[in-house]
């Protein structure tokens, strides 16, 4: 398959064929990584970290009071025969 660079500012661009993200497991919004390998440019999905992102959420949610417990504080059976 072909396709042709299109000007960007100072930059270009490609239109990636919505199978051939499919077949790497990403869509159009997502981070990828650009690398070059041997003369090629290698595009593949950005490796994000599980809690990227958990520090914020939290600080918003608290901010709008959006933070407290969604189970209640609940006992274990034998909890009032517990010594500490």
């Amino acid at each position: 398959m072909q396709s042709s660079l299109k000007k960007i500012g100072n930059s270009a661009g490609v239109v990636i064929p919505k199978p051939m993200l499919a077949a790497i497991g990403a869509k159009a919004g997502d981070r990828v990584d650009l690398l070059v390998e041997k003369g090629r440019i290698v595009i593949q999905p950005a490796i994000m970290s599980p809690r990227a992102g958990w520090a914020e959420d939290s600080r918003r949610l608290a901010a709008v009071g959006d933070d407290e417990l969604v189970w209640p504080e609940f006992a274990g059976e034998g909890d009032d025969r517990l010594t500490w």
